[in-house]
């Protein structure tokens, strides 16, 4: 199994407005400027926190962006109003851990998802993409518990107006 974040964030380190919003990202560029194809053929299951998937549900027809990986919404509601996601609770790393050696696991947005992964060192890439905005306030991608985690730098690429670092644990083979 292999833990994979990918996502964006702001030059200052946020995922979202405090709001939650991503109109930032929205008017910064799109998916179709960047390596997500690639990226996402690879994945076979996709794991988000509840706003999250309340911000994916405001797309139209959502489950079109997901559409060949499992996905599953920690939320403690029974039901999800979109098809193609599966609500689910409980601990975090216990779930992951749960899906089977054999996958590879994209964690979307939300660091109530990425803290406690980074915290149990499961985390084996982050790809991040860097938006050439400022919001001086919003959602931090990084608030795991304080200890040193190295990661090594595989690549740097340039999407438009999109910076994105390709890291890996400092202990997996390239």
């Amino acid at each position: 199994m292999s833990v994979f974040f990918y996502g964006c964030v702001t030059l200052d380190g946020y995922l979202a407005d405090r709001n939650h919003g991503l109109a930032w990202l929205h008017e910064t560029g799109s998916a179709e400027e960047t390596g997500y194809e690639d990226f996402y053929r690879k994945m076979d299951a996709a794991i988000m926190g509840k706003r999250t998937f309340e911000e994916v549900a405001r797309l139209e027809n959502a489950a079109s962006f997901y559409p060949t990986t499992e996905n599953y919404v920690f939320t403690h509601a029974d039901s999800l109003p979109q098809k193609g996601f599966i609500p689910v609770s409980g601990d975090v790393a216990e779930f992951v851990a749960g899906l089977g050696p054999d996958k590879n696991v994209w964690v979307i947005g939300g660091n109530t998802i990425l803290a406690p992964l980074l915290d149990r060192d499961m985390v084996d890439h982050l790809i991040i993409q860097v938006a050439p905005v400022l919001l001086g306030e919003g959602i931090p991608l990084f608030t795991q518990k304080e200890r040193l985690m190295r990661f090594r730098l595989d690549e740097v690429k340039q999407y438009g107006q999109f910076a994105e670092l390709v890291y890996s644990r400092n202990d997996l083979k390239r």
